[in-house]
């Protein structure tokens, strides 16, 4: 049976086919209105490549930036908040951070972009204490009731319910959700004990507000893909890539749309750390350029990260869900070029999109993108893009730099386009040295791995820039996000508070902890199972989240096999140390340690797309790949004759010296002056300073 992965972007969709005939990639443009039509044409053509019918595709995995866009666009749900008496501007309070200390223009974004507006945040009589989660004061069901009236004059019909402690006893929340679905049917309602049941109300709150501010739009999108495969004879299941790398199904996306902010980027990491595998690379540095977005990741030795909680904001809003580890910026081959107010030369973050595009689309845009620079600079070739699938106009690329960029500065138009590459590579630098040397990670042992459509065009200059080592390109860098989604598995997470002091703690906090633990593997037993995962299959771990007395923020630790007994509850400090030192460089050995929350991650494995070896060398001359030579500007500068070759005519071991360009249906590589591009077992490349050995 075959099975398709798909990766929604900014400006294209990009789909990956594993069946019995082989491997096949297609891309085709993102419709913005609506991807689920994009998604569904998408389909149909890539099982008219492989010669299949649309009905035996078994499965289909998808990344996508619904949510993100939404929280992006500021165009989610009005919602209604109901929370405790006394606790109404939490989400306006935040934590009393200033976003930049020494900034008088800074923007608060959950004071200017609110989640929920304050005259729709309605509170309560009801309390819950600490640290029993006893109620002290029974939940006022009138007054939740007077709210969904308000809510229903307003026209709310989603609601974000937060009560203070819930994460000790959720009692009044799930009553709550009884009396607004009783007062309001069909409303979109989160509680935020379900979303996220952890201590710290601000983020708690603010995480079920993004659930609910994203919900809607996202169930009804999810839910649309769903009847639009049916309508075109796809009766496969459909599976949603979450933000921490593992698969989920619709309706678990569709009420918890919190957990995919970060799809769309998940499914590049995934692949770009399996490609590292491939090539026999354990550290890599991810570089996914697409047409709006740049997303970065460090893999050492092919361990993909998981971001710590105190990081994980989207759009300025803490979300606490599991993400990976990466860096967005907006950086990709439709971000726009312009002069300011002060005349000064910007890249982005604007992007022209895929409407209307690059100026050299001819679908209407007028400003010079990242990829106009490229065609005036010969770096693509407008008669191949898509393998000739999509006409670009050289002229218009040209005319855009010229207008914008190069007479308002006195430039050449090469400097100009010269400038806009520069400019973009040197944000896209600045972002991976802060998820590098930031960090402690010395690029220098790491490779650079660019991929995305417009990403093989930056490689070696981003290498440079950092001073990796060489930089590995992809099979199908194009198409690299979508094959990471059919190198997923299964996954669910549920988590449960537990404030207990490991070090002190005895017989009585011990079982408290194992009868935790039986709860939340119950929970994701249960989900594996009505996914159709039979409990032999089903894979579990329970980690837990720790913390120095006073700690600001958790590490994760590991939890013993079998029950916690006074015997072995060491190991769990002794683990959390451990990880606190590899963190941060430092630990206490004799401090107190916190046990805050408890986590259960419930996984089953699937099938691994398999990427075919191709032919080895045969010491042929690599002109059987060769096919047709023109000029091309680099960075030094330097207008050289550069051959072209077709990436897929080349042998495993073959050797292309520099100048020269590789071009494929879903991508294209430069590889400058000094430089060779080596061809390794499964098509990828690796390019590497000419003498250097590997």
């Amino acid at each position: 049976m075959a099975r398709i992965g798909v990766d929604v972007g900014g400006t294209n969709t990009d789909l990956v086919l594993e069946t019995g005939a082989g491997v096949f990639y297609h891309k085709v443009p993102t419709t913005l209105k609506n991807q689920s039509i994009g998604v569904v044409e998408g389909v149909r053509r890539i099982c008219e490549m492989a010669g299949i019918g649309t009905s035996e595709v078994e499965t289909i995995v998808h990344g996508t930036t619904t949510a993100t866009n939404i929280t992006i666009e500021h165009n989610g749900s009005e919602c209604g908040m109901i929370t405790s008496k006394g606790f109404r501007d939490i989400l306006h309070i935040g934590r009393h951070k200033r976003p930049h200390n020494f900034s008088l223009h800074f923007d608060v974004p959950w004071q200017s972009q609110p989640l929920v507006k304050r005259r729709n945040r309605i509170a309560v009589t009801e309390r819950i204490v600490p640290p029993t989660g006893e109620i002290e004061t029974a939940l006022d069901e009138q007054a939740v009731r007077d709210a969904c009236a308000l809510f229903r004059k307003r026209g709310i019909d989603s609601v974000v319910i937060g009560f203070m402690f819930a994460f000790l006893n959720d009692a009044h929340e799930r009553r709550a959700r009884e009396i607004v679905l009783e007062e309001m049917p069909g409303a979109y309602v989160t509680l935020s004990s379900e979303v996220a049941n952890v201590m710290r109300e601000y983020e708690r709150f603010s995480t079920a507000a993004m659930n609910s501010y994203v919900g809607p739009k996202t169930a009804f999108y999810l839910r649309d893909l769903e009847a639009r495969l049916r309508d075109a004879g796809v009766g496969s299941k459909l599976r949603i890539i979450q933000s921490n790398g593992g698969v989920s199904t619709v309706d678990a996306c569709a009420k918890r749309p919190v957990r995919i902010l970060m799809s769309g980027p998940a499914g590049g990491v995934i692949g770009g750390a399996a490609e590292g595998e491939m090539a026999g690379t354990g550290n890599v540095i991810t570089v996914d350029i697409g047409g709006t977005s740049a997303d970065i990741s460090t893999i050492p030795d092919n361990q993909i990260k998981i971001m710590n909680p105190r990081d994980t904001y989207v759009s300025g809003h803490p979300v606490l869900t599991p993400m990976i580890d990466l860096v967005t910026i907006g950086a990709g081959g439709g971000s726009i070029a312009y002069i300011d107010e002060a005349g000064g030369f910007n890249v982005g973050p604007r992007s022209a999109g895929s409407e209307p595009g690059p100026a050299c689309y001819g679908r209407g845009g007028t400003e010079p993108t990242v990829t106009d620079a490229q065609i005036v600079l010969g770096r693509l070739d407008p008669d191949m893009a898509l393998g000739g699938d999509l006409e670009l106009d050289a002229e218009l690329a040209r005319k855009a730099v010229e207008e914008k960029i190069a007479k308002p500065l006195g430039l050449s138009v090469t400097d100009a386009a010269l400038g806009i590459i520069k400019i973009i590579n040197n944000n896209m630098a600045l972002a991976i040295r802060s998820n590098s040397v930031a960090r402690g990670v010395d690029p220098r042992q790491f490779s650079i791995m660019p991929f995305g459509g417009a990403g093989p065009l930056h490689g070696v200059a981003l290498a440079e820039a950092v001073s990796a080592k060489d930089v590995l390109v992809p099979v199908a860098p194009g198409i690299t996000a979508a094959v990471g989604l059919l190198k997923t598995d299964l996954q669910y997470e549920h988590t449960e508070a537990v404030v207990i002091e490991l070090n002190a703690s005895g017989e009585a906090e011990h079982a408290r902890i194992n009868a935790a633990v039986e709860t939340l593997k119950g929970c994701v037993a249960d989900e594996l199972a009505a996914d159709g995962i039979a409990a032999a299959d089903q894979c579990i771990e329970v980690v837990a989240e720790c913390r120095y007395h006073g700690q600001g923020f958790e590490l994760r630790a590991t939890m013993p096999d079998g029950p916690v007994t006074a015997d072995n509850v060491k190991s769990i400090t002794d683990s959390f140390h451990d990880q606190h030192q590899m963190d941060y460089g430092y630990s206490y050995r004799d401090a107190e340690v916190e046990l805050i929350t408890l986590r259960a991650i419930g996984s089953a494995s699937s099938r691994k797309i398999e990427i075919p070896r191709v032919q080895k060398t045969d010491g042929s001359s690599i002109d059987r790949a060769l096919m047709f030579v023109r000029t091309t500007t680099f960075d030094n500068g330097q207008t050289l004759e550069t051959p072209r070759y077709d990436r897929m005519k080349l042998y495993c071991g073959d050797i292309v010296p520099g100048p020269a360009i590789l071009i494929q249906h879903n991508s294209t590589t430069l590889v400058p002056p000094g430089y060779v591009a080596e061809t390794l077992d499964y098509g990828n490349t690796r390019v590497r300073l000419a003498g250097d050995g590997q």
